[in-house]
């Protein structure tokens, strides 16, 4: 009895022409048109809200009385700590508001730009996120108008965007028409800057490699700790808008509180940050994986089965 064994012809896979387009191809970012749009959109309603809110201004000060006597109460230490140290040196004071000034609002634009770029799964969970953080800041400015603690007689502070320079607000609050003085808590200075630092870290994982997993593990560590870095970015914002006496204790705690709720809401898709910075065909697994079509082969067989036995052809007794 003699046999001969011949592979039987390999069938082209269906799962390689049907797999999805990776995140760092043009399909898989929303269409920028309607991104800059959406963005655009939601700040000028943001921006009209809070005006909107504006013009409670008796209402504003019972408020920051409660929550000055609040924070006593709480044990939290006083705003004036801080800006005692700033008030050390004229240029540091200039720098803090500076800060204030310009960093918020551009650090979160190039923030978006990078990731729907380079992250774009990272960018649409971010996009929701910060949009569902402002919505819920805008409810409570509209619910709980609140002055600055710069506005506080009671907390004894200076304003020093008034007294250094430079300032975004102008010098009668009630008579404001470029900003809402009184849309202090919660500071969205703060929310976004903390969102920022969180989006960039998950954004940044480093990969496992499958291939050479102890070259990986060694250099993993570094790496990770150097992600941990653009915590920076929220504790100098949060040193920055206490200390210039913008915002409270409790308007930080509030924004980060906020953010915590939509993190929890919004879930970044499972395995997305390792699979973007590993590249194309990581990534589209990742997007197999979450719609449960993962490992889907082109045999009869289906996903979890191994390549059949070679056919044997011409076999006779």
């Amino acid at each position: 009895m003699d046999s001969r064994t011949e592979p039987a012809e390999a069938e082209p896979e269906p799962a390689a022409a049907t797999r999805r387009p990776s995140p760092h191809s043009t399909a898989a970012r929303p269409p920028l048109v309607r991104e800059l749009l959406l963005v655009v959109g939601l700040f000028v309603v943001y921006k009209v809200g809070r005006q909107v809110a504006d013009g409670h201004t008796a209402e504003a000060f019972r408020n920051a009385n409660r929550v000055w006597d609040w924070e006593r109460t709480l044990h939290l230490p006083g705003e004036g700590s801080i800006q005692g140290a700033l008030l050390h040196s004229d240029t540091l004071v200039h720098l803090a508001n500076a800060y204030y000034a310009t960093v918020h609002f551009p650090a979160t634009v190039a923030f978006l730009v990078w990731m729907y770029l380079r992250r774009p799964v990272h960018y649409v969970w971010a996009r929701r996120i910060l949009a569902a953080v402002t919505a819920a800041a805008l409810a409570l400015h509209l619910t709980f108008p609140l002055a600055p603690p710069r506005l506080l007689a009671a907390a004894g502070l200076v304003d020093t965007g008034q007294v250094y320079g430079p300032t975004v607000y102008g010098a009668h609050p009630a008579t404001d028409e470029m900003a809402n003085q009184f849309a202090a808590m919660p500071s969205l200075h703060f929310g976004w800057a903390l969102m920022v630092a969180i989006g960039l870290i998950a954004a940044t994982r480093p990969p496992v490699s499958h291939h050479h997993p102890n070259r990986d593990a060694s250099r993993r560590p570094f790496r990770s700790r150097l992600r941990w870095l653009w915590l920076l970015h929220p504790l100098l914002t949060l040193l920055v808008i206490v200390g210039t006496a913008n915002h409270y204790w409790l308007d930080a705690i509030v924004a980060t509180a906020l953010l915590g709720i939509a993190l929890a809401v919004i879930r970044l898709p499972r395995g997305a940050g390792a699979a973007e910075a590993r590249g194309p065909v990581a990534a589209d697994e990742t997007y197999d994986e979450a719609d449960g079509a993962a490992g889907n082969s082109g045999g009869a067989g289906g996903a979890g089965e191994k390549e059949s036995a070679p056919e044997l052809v011409g076999a006779r007794r």
